[in-house]
């Protein structure tokens, strides 16, 4: 293994530390050379004048109540309704009042309210179908969207195409693929993942710089070493694997000692006022930190609200204990989660960012329409509500609509590979153009007869 900043270490590839991991290059920041995006512009997987679009997915893990949130249902029983009024807002819907920040960027973002599957109602299931846009089946591992336009476009500066905040998924219960991987695209379209709190007062990013204990000088010489192995190695890296490491570890080398790296992940850059805009919370600096990166040049950065559904307050409001009451998602989850979302959406569109930058609020299902005996609400795949804002979306419209008791789709129903479909759409992905699947085989973007949400963009 060859490492640029640490001691000599030997592990296997299943043993090795995610140091080592970013050490020798193969993480996301590797992507496509130019020549490699050129050829996919001219294969016809890259539609033009799109160059500058990017995306931010918010994957709100724990999956909230579709009838306490976005599609309230005020004239339905007390057990369907729940306990919170609807409000209105700027766009041309009604949501719940634990949103008035919402409320008052309604007119810049959209509800798809039929949107469903038919993956098991199970966390992880609903991670892989909703990010990928199919379910885990036959051991095939569909790359998360970030991973494809990774693939397809790659990096535009020396940061990682795809980035995760502020880490990826923990447990789900169902021992599944989280789908926030390169998958059959290999490990180096996998996420960077930050792997730090960034509203901490000691906040660093793990991985992305040398140590403090090695100096400018140490590692030209170990840069010069590297460059005597290659001199001394001509016929290995005549090969192909030696030209993917090259590239690899230029990646990883750029990344590291990059000052626009560096800087992009600083938030003392920021000022005070802010930073306390978005909320000194994880979310709330993980919203920004996504500005800051899509500002750098970033393309693709997933924000998961919460990292797993087990050990922290989520919107998995089962209603007891060590779940989340529907009283705790009103309290915590949701002043959180309005403060961060509202700012960031204001954030991009003063800065003339947002027509160039689609956000997508997605979650794994939705919750029962009737609550449950604890007080809560329990798994529900059959209908929920995602949204988008940014990306040439036009705001303040709702796209489909639920039966009465906010259980299943009355109109336009719309599935993972829809949905998938809409970011790639945004992004300027041509849905008809094929990935090199497992075994080498020809893989399309999305399933045959699945396409964006037209109306999104109308």
């Amino acid at each position: 293994m060859l490492n640029i900043t640490g001691d000599g270490s030997a592990h296997t590839c299943n043993g090795a530390s995610r140091r080592d991991f970013l050490q020798i290059g193969s993480l996301g920041a590797a992507g496509l050379t130019m020549a490699q995006y050129a050829q996919a512009k001219e294969d016809g997987n890259v539609k033009p004048g799109h160059e500058e679009r990017s995306c931010i997915m918010i994957f709100n893990l724990g999956a909230p109540s579709q009838l306490d949130t976005w599609d309230m249902k005020p004239d339905a029983p007390s057990e369907v309704r729940g306990p919170f009024s609807p409000i209105d807002t700027k766009g041309e819907f009604q949501i719940s009042e634990i949103f008035p920040g919402h409320a008052e960027i309604g007119d810049q973002f959209s509800l798809v309210r039929s949107t469903h599957h038919t993956g098991a109602a199970v966390h992880d299931a609903g991670w892989q179908m909703m990010q990928t846009g199919r379910q885990f089946s036959g051991g095939v591992n569909t790359p998360h969207a970030g991973a494809v336009l990774s693939f397809l476009k790659g990096r535009r500066t020396d940061l990682p195409p795809f980035v995760v905040l502020p880490e990826t998924m923990g447990r789900g219960g169902g021992n599944l693929p989280n789908g926030q991987a390169g998958g059959f695209l290999g490990k180096s379209h996998d996420p960077f993942a930050l792997m730090a709190d960034p509203s901490k007062k000691d906040f660093q990013v793990p991985d992305l710089l040398p140590p403090e204990s090695i100096g400018d000088a140490r590692l030209k010489r170990r840069q010069r070493l590297r460059d005597l192995v290659d001199e001394t190695v001509a016929d290995f890296e005549a090969t192909e694997n030696a030209a993917l490491l090259d590239e690899n570890f230029q990646a990883a080398w750029r990344m590291m000692t990059s000052t626009q790296a560096r800087d992009a992940f600083d938030l003392t850059k920021e000022s005070q006022k802010t930073r306390d805009r978005y909320g000194m919370n994880r979310f709330g600096q993980c919203c920004l930190l996504a500005r800051r990166l899509v500002e750098s040049g970033v393309r693709f950065v997933t924000i998961n609200t919460f990292l797993t559904v087990f050990d922290e307050i989520t919107w998995d409001i089962h209603g007891s204990k060590p779940f989340t009451s529907i009283e705790g998602m009103k309290n915590i989850v949701a002043p959180m989660y309005d403060r961060g979302y509202s700012a960031l959406i204001s954030d991009l569109k003063e800065r003339g960012m947002l027509d160039n930058t689609m956000v997508c609020n997605l979650a794994e299902f939705g919750r029962t329409p009737r609550v449950n005996p604890a007080g809560g609400r329990d798994h529900w795949p059959q209908c929920f509500t995602t949204y988008f804002a940014g990306g040439g979306v036009k705001g303040g419209q709702v796209v489909g609509a639920s039966d009465p008791i906010g259980g299943v789709p009355a109109d336009r129903p719309v599935q993972p590979a829809d949905i998938v479909a809409t970011i790639f759409h945004s992004l300027g992905l041509k849905l008809e153009s094929h990935l090199p699947g497992p075994a080498g085989r020809p893989f399309p973007l999305v399933d045959f007869g699945h396409r964006e949400i037209h109306e999104l963009f109308s």
